[in-house]
């Protein structure tokens, strides 16, 4: 994510190299702290937008959770009216139903990880503002004293005939993030392995329907 990347550069810079590299030190460290202004604003939006999706996920594993139950439910009203193939068609729109809620639940579980490490983003840049706030002042303050001490001494060197002290400057460093990529991929399963799996579906749905049965004959 481009964001967490740029609140990743901010996060290491350190504030006394910026500020020593700095043609104009005051005008450099108001330019920091606007920054990790506007990346604390978009760090908080995303936050809220990720508990949002989290919750909508939770919602919908929720939902599809209720629907498997409904249709186990109709799967045991067919079965009480002796209609197996009925009850089958309905165990396996429970099964379906149920490997939704199971790929929601597992969505939700991804998001909850993606919604703590925005959160860490934002307690450690909202501690990076504070540091920063809280050094501007002496660090402006400071590279003012050494400003009025090279005038000082290139003056003091001028009068006494020698030429005027230069100063080499160090640009400043190109700070780079780690791009942070996820791929995701779904493989599609052979013919054969397709086969299979319906297999064992059928098998499941032949297990729920006589587990149905046996349980009526126990209640009757």
């Amino acid at each position: 994510m481009a964001l967490l990347e740029r609140v990743a550069a901010l996060l290491r810079a350190n504030l006394n190299d910026l500020i020593d590299k700095a043609e104009d030190p005051e005008k450099m460290i108001k330019q920091v702290i606007l920054d990790m202004q506007n990346q604390l604003l978009q760090v908080k939006t995303q936050v809220a937008i990720a508990i949002a999706d989290q919750h909508l996920l939770a919602k919908k594993a929720a939902e599809n959770g209720e629907r498997k139950a409904e249709w186990m439910q109709k799967a045991e009203l067919a079965v009480e009216k002796k209609d197996d193939a009925l009850a089958r068609a309905a165990l396996e729109r429970a099964m379906s139903y149920g490997e939704l809620a199971g790929n929601f639940e597992q969505q939700v579980g991804d998001q909850k990880v993606e919604v703590e490490n925005l959160k860490n983003s934002l307690r450690s840049l909202e501690s990076k503002l504070v540091e920063a706030r809280a050094k501007s002042d002496v660090l402006i303050a400071r590279h003012r004293r050494a400003r009025a001490s090279k005038r000082a001494n290139e003056a003091r060197l001028g009068a006494d005939g020698s030429s005027g002290a230069t100063f080499d400057r160090m640009k400043d460093r190109v700070l780079e993030a780690e791009a942070v990529s996820q791929a995701w991929a779904e493989v599609s399963g052979e013919d054969v392995e397709g086969r299979f799996a319906a297999l064992e579906k059928e098998k499941e749905i032949d297990r729920l329907l006589a587990e149905i049965k046996s349980r009526k004959l126990l209640e009757a």
